[in-house]
């Protein structure tokens, strides 16, 4: 068994609490659906949020999926790097898989396939 770690990332239109909280969990249930992975999998969840996101607490959204009480999660801001990305959510999941780092399916939306677009492209 291996400790891994899926990123994702996503970008909302608006600084509302609304489009965040659904804007984590589209992220979430697409990084969960394309590793074939369930929450006793999960060792914890690093959420950022860009400096331009207040509105919400994006772990909100995480905890009111069904099965994920008791993840451990963490919400924190990015580092405002000048020309980053805007109005974006950022997810590192850390998992206990047999898959190996080649296998990881990591998940870009919106906006946010800019971060990473060899990941973004990657055929599945």
């Amino acid at each position: 068994m291996y400790v891994r770690g899926i990123r994702g990332a996503i970008t909302v239109e608006r600084n509302d609490e609304a489009e965040i909280l659904d804007a984590t969990s589209e992220l979430l249930v697409q990084i969960v659906a394309e590793n074939n992975v369930k929450p006793e999998d999960i060792a914890h969840v690093l959420v950022t949020v860009t400096q331009d996101l207040d509105a919400a607490f994006p772990a909100k959204a995480i905890r009111q999926l069904p099965g994920w009480e008791l993840v451990p999660l963490m919400c924190a801001l990015e580092i405002p790097v000048p020309g980053g990305l805007p109005r974006c959510i950022r997810l590192m999941v850390t998992v206990n898989t047999e898959k190996s780092q080649r296998d990881i399916r990591h998940v870009y939306l919106n906006d946010a396939k800019k971060l990473r677009p060899d990941l973004s492209d990657v055929a599945k």
